[in-house]
């Protein structure tokens, strides 16, 4: 690859979904001629979706990476996803780019997932550039569209084209066709400058020469947002819109410094030197079932050969490289070496996940890892067969680590497996390809509610338990009192024996009778907790009094004292904080009194309301869709544990009722 800096660009490809991407990405491919035929996702063609599900679809699950040549410049670009579900992958290509290329339909406008991306991309301050697509459908209207994106997302924006019907011709090379756009240009670079305000106010215009730099500072500087136009499945706008990439929208070399600190802390600004020891960062991991995992990082300065040695900061230990790729969709492309602005890969790395910074032993430095939202939405994962049992683990390990945005586990209580990801289409992709690279089956399910157990109020109990068979026998007593502790002190055990009535080597015993009788409670079955129990009193056999018979005289003691003072069931509550448009705020505050939630408390933030609450998890598990659809795809929320609570009689009766039929179903 080209060393130059300068003639180095690098992008990402993002927007709503179904508002063209893929094909976007296709057609700057072949306008430059790194395709042969223009690909298309209709006839599963495409570079970019190159996966059997991604093709079956007609729809980008994961990023692509991709190259091409215009002119004397190399650029590199990240085509991802438009629905919500995969997110993630958006947020490891923005980590990766100079500025992105947000996509909007023409009939469509600004949708959700346009929103969305536009607030990562402010949130990260990355300069963008907006592709009005699809210009050529019915009801299509470049200006409505453009007023849609100053209205929705920002009025710094600016055309740098006339659009007629499907046709376009950049202002700055045609500035008599429509003055009223040239005169807003020239008012948009001048309002940042003050020397270029002070000349357009006295003379009402700006020498053409001062326009472009001063305009590429501008959009370098997210003080300016460029929109042009096209029609990508037919290439048309796509000449023009490749000028305005090489003319006015930041290279490598002009791109802001990535902060990154120091072993001290300190922070250190990464330029794009390829003269500068090296440092990138891993943004992306695929694991392929044959090639192994591919590692896909961004070079952010110095140069790196294929088979060298770099140290690995996050895991503080050096590893070597094999041989190094930059790719073409699923295409490898060998390469001796890569240097600053390249996104390049490369296989089999033991030790380097995504997010690792990777680097110079010569200079140690790490940049922060990538902000990736919380899992929303969970399922239990159940194997079809004894054989898809012993794939499982391997199968998700493997799927969840090239996806920061689904994780596993293995719920302690239910001994469940678990897997939560952004929602149910992302869940279901992930189950789909376990199918297909891993043979393992299985079917999804709503987790089990990792219920509790306690007592309702103080009680005193004896129980003897003896018996008598012939030979030596069984003889343990123990007198109890029995007592409710507060929420999450689990259970204390106070020995107050006096005088010998137990010996002291069956004390632990009784409390190992307690504790093993807590594992499964007396009302439902689900472990007990937050009890004291105070040992007071009891009587011993010399001769057939043993360990186990004062564990079993303490675990019916147990018994006795819920049977007495009432068995509670306990649910987990959770803290939930949802972000929404304020004009759906009735729905969603009436819709947590619905789950038997409590709004804790409401604040504004923009457009949105952020509600916080405390809903039982039980009310939980399909909120991500249901949120989704109540706010057309614009409201979302994080989730935690916050405490346990006692569940409302009613409802404790039906999960009585469900867990006894659960029982009896397996003693059939």
């Amino acid at each position: 690859m080209n060393s130059d800096v300068t003639k180095k660009i690098n992008f990402l490809i993002c927007g709503h979904a179904q508002s063209g991407k893929t094909s976007f990405a296709e057609a700057i491919l072949f306008k430059c001629g790194a395709t042969t035929r223009l690909g298309s996702v209709q006839d599963e063609s495409s570079i970019c979706d190159y996966e059997e599900d991604e093709k079956e679809r007609k729809s980008s699950i994961n990023l692509a990476v991709l190259n091409a040549k215009y002119k004397e410049f190399n650029l590199q670009f990240v085509d991802t996803p438009g629905y919500l579900d995969f997110i993630g992958e958006v947020i490891s290509g923005v980590s990766a780019v100079d500025f992105a290329i947000i996509v909007v339909d023409a009939v469509e406008g600004v949708g959700v997932g346009t929103e969305k991306v536009w607030d990562l991309l402010r949130k990260e301050k990355v300069p963008c550039l907006f592709f009005v697509n699809k210009l050529d459908k019915e009801n299509a209207d470049y200006k409505k569209t453009l007023d849609d994106i100053k209205q929705s997302l920002t009025k710094k924006v600016v055309s740098l084209e006339v659009v007629e019907g499907t046709n376009v011709t950049r202002i700055l090379k045609d500035k008599n066709k429509d003055v009223s756009l040239y005169n807003s240009l020239i008012e948009v670079v001048a309002e940042n400058e003050d020397n270029l305000l002070e000349e357009f106010l006295e003379t009402g215009s700006i020498k053409d020469e001062e326009i472009k730099p001063n305009l590429k500072k501008e959009i370098a500087n997210s003080l300016v947002y460029p929109v042009v136009g096209g029609v990508a499945i037919k290439e048309k706008g796509i000449d023009e819109l490749l000028e305005v990439i090489i003319g006015v929208m930041p290279s490598v070399g002009e791109s802001l410094s990535r902060k990154a600190k120091d072993k001290s802390g300190e922070e250190i600004l990464v330029e794009a030197k390829v003269d500068a020891p090296f440092v990138a960062q891993v943004f992306k991991t695929i694991i392929d079932p044959f090639v192994g995992q591919l590692t896909i990082f961004r070079v952010f300065s110095g140069k790196i050969e294929s088979h060298s040695e770099f140290f690995n900061t996050n895991k503080e230990t050096k590893e070597k490289f094999g041989q190094l790729y930059m790719l073409q969709g699923k295409q490898q492309i060998s390469q001796d070496s890569v240097c600053a602005g390249d996104i390049a890969a490369v296989s089999k790395l033991k030790e380097t996940k995504t997010q690792d910074t990777i680097c110079s032993s010569s200079r140690v430095l790490e940049f922060s890892p990538l902000n990736f939202p919380s899992p929303a939405y969970s399922a239990s994962v159940k194997p079809k067969t004894r054989q898809d049992e012993d794939k499982i683990s391997s199968a998700l390990n493997r799927l969840t680590s090239e996806d920061c945005t689904c994780n596993v586990s293995i719920d302690s209580q239910t001994k469940e497996h678990i897997i939560s990801g952004m929602g149910e289409l992302h869940l279901h992709v992930i189950i789909e390809r376990m199918k297909r690279k891993y043979h393992a089956e299985v079917e999804l399910g709503t987790p089990k509610v990792p219920y509790l157990e306690t007592l309702s109020k103080s009680v005193t109990v004896s129980h003897k338990y003896k018996k008598q068979s012939g030979g030596k026998g069984q003889y343990g007593d123990v007198s109890l009192e029995v007592q409710p502790l507060e929420r999450g002190k689990k259970f204390e055990f106070v020995d107050k024996i006096k005088g010998g009535a137990i010996p002291r080597n069956f004390i632990p015993s009784v409390e190992k009778g307690l504790i093993n009788s807590m594992k499964e409670g007396f009302l439902a079955g689900y472990p007990i907790v937050d009890i004291k129990v105070i040992l007071f009193d009891g009587s011993y056999h010399p001769v057939d009094s043993s360990d186990r018979a004062f564990q079993i005289a303490a675990s019916m003691a147990l018994k006795k004292a819920f049977d007495q003072g009432g068995s509670q069931l306990l649910e987990p509550i959770m803290n939930v904080e949802i972000v929404a448009p304020s004009d759906v705020m009735g729905q969603i505050t009436g819709d947590i009194s619905g789950r038997r939630g409590r709004v804790l408390g409401m604040e504004s933030k923009g457009k949105n309301e952020i509600v916080k609450a405390n809903v039982p998890l039980a009310e939980m598990f399909k909120y991500a869709s249901d949120l989704r659809s109540a706010t057309a795809g614009r409201g979302n929320y994080t989730m935690s544990f916050s405490h346990y609570e006692v569940v409302p009689g009613r409802i404790t009766q039906d999960i009585v009722a469900k867990a006894r039929e659960g029982k009896e179903e397996m003693h059939v």
